[in-house]
């Protein structure tokens, strides 16, 4: 099954030359046949293979309000007024999103030319859940180390031993990352392959203990 063509990495070098609304608006047409709507597909078929990796997460391939992000940037409190992404990209969250303050963990696709990847856990998070997960680590040391084993774990660390953990836990520098997350490269000729689709299942379900693991964390279901 291939969902994406050359033609998707064509239109992001494009629109990366000609980022501003009017060549946007010229060129409409080309973002909805070979990114938008590929891209949505996408998201629709990979639906009930996220099912079989956990019942509580969505992928909703409505064209807003759903996985897909939003092809404009929200330039408020940004120095670069680049009005539009020249990247796509698709988060698949907990179903407890809207009920959870703080944030929840997540599956993830990022495509854009040269900078393509999936995976998944938890990278906007506040410190009420980051220490939530925190604390399981410590409490379960062994699940948690089954949840990592044979990934690359991944994310920003403190430098110092967060607030309540001592520095001498066996745990300790991952008990100092603020973020969790495990992410999977993927060159152009893998997105456009027929078999894209399969590898990008394959990322998530890499990913699914150390999720399983975090959101089990912060009490929700998996």
């Amino acid at each position: 099954m291939s969902h994406f063509t050359p033609a998707l990495f064509s239109f992001l070098r494009d629109l990366k030359k000609h980022n501003d609304r009017a060549w946007f608006a010229d060129n409409k047409a080309r973002y909805v046949q070979d990114v938008r709507d590929p891209f949505l597909q996408f998201i629709g078929d990979f639906a009930p293979r996220l099912k079989h990796i956990s019942r509580a997460y969505v992928a909703d391939k409505r064209k807003t309000g759903g996985s897909m992000f939003r092809i404009y940037r929200d330039t408020r409190f940004s120095p670069d007024k680049s009005p539009l992404k020249t990247w796509i990209a698709a988060r698949f969250p907990h179903e407890a999103r809207r009920k959870v303050e703080g944030g929840v963990p997540g599956f993830f696709l990022h495509i854009g030319p040269g900078d393509s990847f999936g995976g998944g856990g938890v990278y906007h998070i506040e410190l009420p859940q980051l220490t939530a997960i925190r604390h399981r680590i410590v409490d379960e040391p062994k699940a948690w180390k089954a949840a990592v084993k044979g990934i690359e774990l991944q994310g920003e660390q403190l430098k110092r031993a967060p607030s309540g953990f001592p520095a001498t836990h066996e745990l300790i520098e991952d008990l100092k990352r603020q973020q969790f997350y495990t992410l999977a490269p993927f060159a152009e000729k893998d997105v456009v392959s027929d078999g894209f689709i399969d590898q990008f299942t394959a990322s998530c379900e890499r990913a699914a203990p150390l999720i399983e693991f975090q959101t089990k964390a912060l009490g929700l279901r998996w």
